[in-house]
């Protein structure tokens, strides 16, 4: 997996989804979340809202992800994730690094292999850009890391299937198979963090190293 940070507009990015720091009501708000509601159209919002009429009656947890179309946005798909409020006490590392993977996983589910991020819960929700970089950028690669570990699994898979076609040889794999890291049904190709100004651009420039 790729992994890039640029200064710039993300409901500009022509990438397979884009990931929106949505609020729990999923129904926009200020910062990045407004810009992509402005962006994508009000059929996104017609989206979200019937989301919370169906699936999310109560909203989006923290820490989960949840997709739709991209409508007048560049990119196919907006996948939502709600950061931690640090000014409510949600200072869990634990809890950010999930929306990073579990947005990765959404964007696998639905085939998106390039992705865009804003820097989730840094700005109004409080977190340091610093520690948002960190977070996010150990998180990624912990997914790069289990994405490719489930590859090398469905390959030795494979390969075992074809020499051990009904053997307990062939089920020992596919069993390592299913109790691989979870990660999303297709490759995610590339992750671009897309940040608002030069300070978070230089957070997420150090902590890649």
């Amino acid at each position: 997996m790729e992994i890039e940070a640029v200064r710039g507009d993300i409901t500009r990015e022509k990438v397979d989804a884009i990931v929106n720091a949505a609020n729990s009501s999923l129904l926009g708000g200020g910062g990045v979340d407004g810009a992509i509601h402005r962006a994508a159209g009000p059929g996104l919002l017609e989206e979200c809202m019937e989301l919370r009429r169906t699936e999310l009656p109560d909203g989006l947890p923290v820490g989960e992800a949840v997709p739709t179309a991209g409508h007048d946005l560049p990119a196919d798909w907006v996948i939502h994730t709600v950061g931690p409020n640090a000014h409510r006490g949600e200072t869990d590392p634990a809890l950010l690094a999930s929306c990073f993977t579990s947005a990765l996983r959404v964007a696998a589910d639905v085939g998106a292999g390039t992705v865009a991020f804003p820097a989730v819960s840094a700005g109004v929700y409080g977190w340091d850009v610093a520690d948002v970089a960190r977070i996010a950028v150990d998180a990624v690669r912990s997914y790069a890391a289990a994405q490719d570990g489930r590859s090398t699994v469905e390959e030795k898979e494979d390969a075992a299937a074809g020499t051990a076609q009904g053997s307990d040889a062939g089920a020992g794999a596919a069993h390592a198979a299913i109790s691989a890291p979870a990660v999303g049904d297709n490759q995610v190709r590339l992750v671009r963090f897309v940040l608002f100004d030069d300070r978070a651009l230089e957070a997420f420039e150090r902590a890649l190293g």
